[in-house]
């Protein structure tokens, strides 16, 4: 019987054969944490009172409440840059320099094919888009890592999933994902390896991968497998700073399930509340009206993103019961965004544009919502309370969705613009 990819990581880190179910304990490449889950990760490690084994491998991203917004949020921010400044932590990113930490590290070539990565966020899984395992963990086994330069988990069983057919028009990764969710809902994957194939899977961009496997947690997944194939070579050949490995599943692999699915059957996707998994056509919902749109976070804030929102909002104007916020995940992107014309696109169509942030994905600022409000967003999550008050409403969509419904006032598909 044929290894996995998982499987074959595993393997080759122990050196020995491993089996689905079994504990390990293995050394992960990298370990991440941002302005939320370091703080407790940083105080349980200096009360086990040992040497930080691996600053090189440690990864300290503040996202999640900067700009701050409060003294309390200040504070968190200012242990991580204490701790980075005590034990000299190379990889350390703060306003200014950084941005959104799933949208940051695959940008600085700092997650790479083969990798074993642990993120005290649980969409680290994101960077199974370069076919490495990457995983969301406590803080507590953050810590854990700073002392013992290890971490454990248990083997993943796998499931692959095959798309075949050409994408329709304004179809992305984002929509394959939330279809997906839909069928086979938020514990469909529970604790297991999703693997993206098929030929469909092949023409994605980056992006597209990359957004696909972010949301593989929605749907229960401990990871969410690209294989490297060109695309990928070509977008890590100027950032990768150390060697790296490839894996591949093998034809004969043991998965627990195999899902295919035809993408011509595959239309705009909304996640409606209080899951990702209630989906439903784009065209299906246009008696829904909107408060507030949201384009950005590590789901689809990155420059093909903004290039597909401002391609669609170019010469209209956002409804004016509808707020518009724009935030470029990263400030290299902000940049390039600046550059292309991007920022001019989204300011005269009446939106206002943000500093690289988390912020409104979790309710934490620049964009909560109020009692009641609605809010169609290109985030990940949309449980009740998410974005603010208990009482509002957030809805899932891509961004082509999402600047169509911002102009018309109510949820939209990108054809009736």
């Amino acid at each position: 019987m044929g290894k996995t990819f998982v499987e074959k990581v595993f393997e080759d880190r122990l050196k020995r054969e491993v089996s689905i179910g079994e504990f390990i304990e293995i050394e992960p490449d990298l370990a991440l944490a941002n302005d939320i889950t370091a703080p407790l990760a940083i105080k349980e490690f200096k009360e086990i009172k040992r040497p930080l084994l691996h600053p090189e491998k440690i990864v300290l991203v503040e996202d999640h409440f900067v700009p701050n917004k409060d003294v309390r949020s200040a504070n968190q921010a200012k242990i991580l840059k204490d701790f980075a400044k005590e034990y000299k932590i190379k990889n350390y990113f703060q306003i200014g320099t950084g941005g959104v930490e799933h949208a940051l590290l695959p940008e600085e070539g700092l997650v790479l094919p083969g990798d074993i990565v642990i993120g005290a966020d649980s969409h680290t899984t994101t960077y199974g888009a370069l076919s490495c395992f990457s995983t969301g963990v406590g803080s507590t086994d953050i810590a854990y890592f700073m002392a013992t330069g290890k971490t454990w988990f248990k083997v993943p069983e796998s499931i692959r999933f095959i798309f075949y057919g050409r994408l329709n028009k304004w179809v992305s990764g984002k929509d394959l994902i939330l279809y997906v969710i839909g069928k086979i809902g938020v514990d469909g994957a529970n604790y297991c390896s999703m693997e993206f194939s098929g030929e469909t899977i092949k023409e994605l961009t980056m992006s597209d991968r990359l957004t696909m496997s972010n949301m593989a947690i929605e749907g229960g997944g401990k990871s969410g497998i690209f294989e490297v194939d060109e695309k990928t070579l070509d977008y890590i050949k100027d950032k990768a700073k150390r060697e790296y490995k490839i894996y591949r599943s093998d034809q004969d692999a043991n998965y627990r399930n195999i899902y295919e699915f035809d993408c011509i059957k595959i239309e705009p996707q909304v996640a409606c509340p209080p899951l990702p998994s209630n989906t439903k056509p784009a065209k299906e919902l246009s008696h829904i009206k909107i408060d507030q749109a949201f384009i950005g976070s590590c789901t689809n804030g990155r420059l093909e993103d903004l290039k597909v929102s401002a391609s669609i909002l170019n010469g209209n104007k956002v409804h004016p019961d509808v707020r518009l916020i724009v935030i470029p995940a990263t400030q290299k992107i902000y940049k390039e965004a600046v550059k292309e014309g991007l920022i001019d696109v989204f300011i005269s169509s009446g939106g206002i544009v943000s500093c690289p942030t988390c912020g409104p994905c979790l309710g934490g600022h620049m964009g909560v919502l109020a009692d009641y409000e609605v809010c169609i967003s290109t985030t990940n999550r949309n449980f009740t309370g998410r974005m603010g008050s208990m009482k509002s409403e957030v809805y899932l969509a891509n961004p082509a969705v999402v600047s169509a419904s911002a102009i018309l006032g109510r949820i939209a598909h990108p054809d009736e613009v």
